[in-house]
């Protein structure tokens, strides 16, 4: 048996897009013929209704009948078109909109890994063009796509990125990459766009129940459960369309995707964490189960004969069994593997205290070192302390005229006749520390915040006080990643807080006592609130909403981090 047979795996992506045009074929047809089928029947109801109320109308009808028929076939390819073409064009679309998906940033090294991967991984498996997309949730899993102008997407979730080693993710791409060259994303596709759709009109045309003793329903709540049913029996039709194949198809995904990679044990511990971690991706409708590498629900997947009908996936321990006789281990090996990999990750994790100090990003320019070297003239006829470039950009009083005085060359003038000081103050300008009212000083302190990173994510630092702005999409990133672990000083704390807000959940509770003093936005100045995390974590931060900031006072960023690290925990 040839390579190909073996694994089901096209010659590329162009052979690939005429096996997925002819299942396309057949799903227009499948769409004509229902909506014929329905057109006929709820026509013959009317028709039935019509010749009760006027016999004569009996022996007229016959005469129409070709005429009838041809009505019904043209409204049902109308309707088949125009259901066919919103799938293919918008169905991708609609589900990176309602997922959120967005490209990789590139200044998040994570991000970079996993932009790189796919490039990679579409070179070897032939692809001309792949895009990436990232879905902003703690879940584990991922997808393909073909969108509409027919180039591939893969998307994976922020908790794989920061869950997976990097040859776990090259597996997971692999895979979705096999399922694009072996022409299933289209199908699948355009099948759970289709029952997406019927299944808003059926919620559309659900029936009230009508209370005990009320009166039956009229014609036109008939018609309507009739609809109802139509829709209620299409919908069940186009899940078995989409799982029709779907345990083969997994399987043979998986084998192409070891084609790929070359490396069965890193998909075998991919697909294991995905199913034991939480892989739910949210109120997505469930129609979309099939396009995700694991199950979107915590359902065990079980191996019944009526399981096997409606599962879109093979029971977990069918896929570990099948890569782990690539490799060959056993399927216990595998698990051992991930269990291992865990503890060494949960043991290399860098502990922080409330000692800890912030990775700075290095300022260009001159005077980089942030060395105290600079004076100002007070009103008071005095020189003030030295300062570093970065507080002395920062003064409340300070000017581009001011007097400057610099201790290290003993030089006295006016700031913009210094060189190092026209840069920095030119930069501040371009990077928009000052920009739309924002003062760019710490609101606790009033310190300068200095650019920082946090598990690969870019922020801003207050050095003095240990508070931290950073931008609410980018915390989601920082919640799911685990680089960091945690002193028994910030456990103990969190602990504390956990306590002390369960007794009073209603309150906006700080871990820090309330500022003397309302809190402006560094970024932008808007006012700073007290608001949720999340609905779903409901941990007080402050918030500005003009700017989609978040302010993390010292040591709240880490106590939210172990808070919501146990809840999940505890969820798994």
């Amino acid at each position: 048996m040839s390579a190909e047979k073996k694994t089901g795996r096209g010659a590329d992506f162009y052979r690939a897009q005429k096996i997925h045009w002819g299942k396309s074929l057949f799903l227009f047809a499948f769409l004509v013929l229902f909506y014929s089928l329905s057109l006929i029947l709820i026509s013959g109801f009317f028709v039935l209704v019509f010749v009760l109320f006027i016999p004569g109308l009996a022996g007229v009808i016959p005469r129409f009948l070709n005429e009838f028929l041809l009505i019904v076939l043209s409204l049902s390819l109308a309707v088949a078109v125009y259901h066919y073409y919103d799938a293919r064009m918008f169905g991708a679309a609609f589900i990176k909109k309602r997922l959120g998906a967005f490209p990789p940033d590139r200044g998040d090294r994570y991000h970079i890994r996993y932009a790189d991967t796919v490039e990679a991984m579409s070179f070897a498996a032939g692809l001309p063009e792949v895009r990436a997309y990232i879905l902003p949730m703690y879940a584990v899993n991922s997808m393909a796509l073909i969108e509409k102008d027919n180039t591939p997407a893969v998307l994976v979730t922020e908790g794989l990125l920061a869950e997976f080693s990097r040859e776990e993710i090259e597996a997971v791409v692999a895979h979705e990459l096999a399922h694009i060259t072996r022409g299933d994303t289209v199908y699948i596709t355009l099948v759970c766009s289709l029952a997406n759709m019927f299944e808003k009109i059926r919620d559309a045309l659900r029936p009230e129940r009508s209370l005990p003793g009320c009166d039956p329903p009229d014609r036109s709540e008939s018609v309507l459960l009739a609809l109802y049913s139509a829709m209620s029996v299409s919908r069940v039709i186009m899940h078995l369309l989409s799982t029709l194949v779907s345990r083969e198809r997994e399987f043979l995904a998986d084998a192409a995707a070891v084609e790929i990679c070359r490396n069965p044990g890193a998909l075998a511990r991919a697909v294991y964490r995905a199913h034991i971690k939480n892989s739910f991706v949210g109120d997505f409708s469930l129609t979309y189960t099939p396009l995700f590498i694991v199950p979107p629900s915590s359902d065990a997947v079980s191996d019944g004969w009526l399981n096997r009908l409606f599962n879109s996936h093979p029971p977990l321990m069918h896929r570990i069994k099948k890569l782990a006789e690539m490799i060959p281990v056993r399927p216990t090996k595998i698990i051992g593997d991930v269990i291992r990999q865990q503890k060494i990750r949960r043991e290399a994790r860098e502990i922080v205290g409330g000692d800890r100090q912030e990775s700075e990003e290095p300022m260009s320019g001159p005077n980089a070192s942030g060395e105290k070297i600079w004076s100002v003239f007070q009103e008071g006829r005095t020189w003030s302390l030295p300062l570093s470039l970065q507080e002395l950009l920062f003064l409340d009083h300070f000017t581009i005229r001011m007097p400057v005085k610099n201790l290290q060359d003993g030089i006295r003038a006016a700031a913009h006749e210094f060189p190092e000081i026209r840069t920095a103050y030119r930069r501040m300008g371009r990077n928009k520390a000052r920009a739309a009212g924002g003062s760019g000083r710490c609101p606790s302190c009033r310190a300068g915040l200095r650019g920082s990173y946090y598990e690969g994510v870019p922020l801003k630092a207050c050095l003095k006080c240990g508070g931290r702005l950073v931008k609410d999409y980018l915390a989601e990133r920082i919640i799911a990643r685990r680089e960091i672990g945690f002193s028994d000083e910030l456990l103990k704390k969190a602990a504390v807080f956990k306590e002390s807000f369960m007794e009073n959940p209603t309150r906006s509770l700080k871990t820090q006592r309330a500022r003397p003093r309302p809190a402006a936005c560094p970024e932008c100045g808007g006012k700073l609130l007290p608001r949720p995390y999340t609905y779903h974590y409901v941990v007080p931060v402050d918030r500005c909403f003009a700017c989609r900031s978040i302010w993390f006072d010292r040591d709240e960023l880490e106590i939210l981090q172990i808070l919501i690290e146990e809840k999940q925990d505890s969820e798994n």
